[in-house]
């Protein structure tokens, strides 16, 4: 199957703007509903042990420690890579361009997401302070931003752009505090010598940018190496995605005023009217085919390579990746779950999403506002910060990411079940409570200002 096959009916997806955070938690639903019913529940973990491989001759590609991954390895280890390059395809251009491109723009919603990251690991702790429970201290540090920003749309056009602004640059710097969690805590034997083949690689892939190379097909083939290497070298594949994303190029080959001359002469060469073409369709001519392909290879220059990557894997992450992951991660089953195991990591998770998540970035983001002596942005107030906190509690995507990593083992299989109803409890609890409290605040301010006018 061609490349554009698949990705263009999900671009299309995406361009109507289908809800893919709906499509994750339709999947989760489905995941916790099979995983609970026993004809399905037997079925549904078959599934996740199907194994995946691709044999090259004596190689096979998706096996890690000499044995062939299973679904549920092949999506956390391979696809979510995806995710991750995604990701640092984001961060990369809030670096340049957006809410992160500049220190003064930067600083408030990182302090916050600082505070949102400290103060969940802390509570954590308090409950669960004994190995092996408290492997899993990470877990509420993330927010997942599709979730977060979908319940903030839903409030509309009252939601201020400096709010929006503030959870989306949030998230983000969130998303870079779990990478650096992902990399220093959850590498393991270390292969110094596959680390060097990666890092080379990566060198590779920098140089190639530098001298010019524009096809994204280097890029993806570039991934897929360092991604090999990092699967034996005992860090995190997933960090494999966030390098390579940093080192793609942002500069694009042609400005967009050189683009706009260079098409608008070669539509000199094109006929002017239909009455040149005798009025009827015809096949270009050879010499028109050039000047056809010629200004598309120029327009498509004009749209950097960070860009023009991020739009045609968003579409697969979304719809396809995403899903997956939700679907193969989220089946929690509730037999033989006892009141005393509630009360350890599920609720060590959920207090740190629903009260650490909030806490922290409100406390930490107040503080600097009140040490600094700075306004707070346009639209934002101390009760909307207040309430748009409780947002950042949703965390869904990565913190079933973390906590597959921290209870990986079999014999700590049930903290994992454990953990995924921390976040699913946790997540709710700040989506509903984040919504009617933004809610409300919202509808009280615009009231306010009604009056005051």
């Amino acid at each position: 199957m061609k490349r554009e096959q698949l990705i263009k009916p999900l671009q299309r997806l995406y361009r109507r703007r289908v809800d893919s955070s709906a499509l994750l938690f339709l999947a989760a639903v489905v995941a916790v509903f099979v995983a609970n019913i026993p004809p399905l529940s037997g079925l549904y973990h078959q599934v996740l042990q199907f194994p995946v491989m691709i044999q090259i001759g004596e190689v096979n590609i998706f096996s890690h420690h000499g044995e062939t991954m299973n679904l549920l390895t092949f999506t956390n280890d391979v696809l979510m890579v995806l995710f991750f390059l995604q990701v640092g395809l984001e961060i990369k251009q809030e670096g340049l361009v957006g809410e992160l491109s500049t220190l003064k723009r930067a600083i408030f919603p990182v302090v916050g997401a600082v505070g949102g990251m400290v103060i969940p690991v802390l509570l954590f702790f308090l409950v669960c302070h004994e190995a092996p429970a408290r492997d899993g201290m990470a877990i509420p540090m993330a927010t997942d931003i599709a979730f977060a920003l979908a319940v903030l749309s839903l409030l509309g056009k009252r939601v201020p752009t400096s709010l929006k602004a503030f959870l989306a640059s949030l998230a983000v710097a969130d998303d870079i505090g779990g990478i650096l969690v992902i990399a220093i805590f959850y590498s393991t034997h270390l292969n110094l010598l596959m680390l060097l083949w990666a890092s080379l690689c990566l060198l590779g892939i920098y140089l190639l940018g530098r001298i010019g190379v524009r096809n994204l097909l280097v890029y993806y083939i570039g991934a897929f190496v360092v991604w090999t290497f990092f699967l034996k070298s005992g860090i995190h594949t997933t960090i494999a995605g966030v390098l390579v994303a940093f080192l793609v190029p942002a500069r694009p080959g042609l400005n967009t005023l050189q683009m706009a001359d260079r098409v608008r002469s070669m539509l000199r060469l094109l006929p002017e009217s239909e009455h040149k073409t005798k009025g009827k369709s015809i096949l270009l001519p050879h010499q028109q085919i050039a000047v056809v392909q010629s200004m598309s290879r120029d327009v498509r220059a004009a749209v950097s390579p960070v860009q023009r990557m991020e739009q045609q894997i968003t579409p697969i992450v979304h719809y396809m990746v995403l899903p997956l992951f939700a679907f193969v991660n989220a089946g929690v089953t509730f037999g033989n779950i006892s009141f005393s195991a509630l009360l350890e990591v599920p609720f060590a998770i959920m207090l740190g999403l629903f009260v650490g998540k909030p806490l922290g970035i409100f406390l930490f983001s107040l503080l600097f506002s009140k040490l600094t002596k700075s306004t707070l942005p346009e639209g934002m107030t101390t009760k909307n910060v207040l309430a748009l906190s409780f947002l950042g509690g949703i965390g869904f995507t990565v913190a079933l990411f973390i906590s597959s990593l921290s209870y990986a083992q079999p014999e700590v299989a049930n903290l994992l079940n454990d953990a995924k109803i921390g976040i699913l409890s946790g997540s709710m609890l700040s989506g509903i409570v984040g919504y009617f409290l933004l809610k409300k605040t919202l509808q009280r301010e615009q009231a306010g200002d009604k009056k005051q006018a």
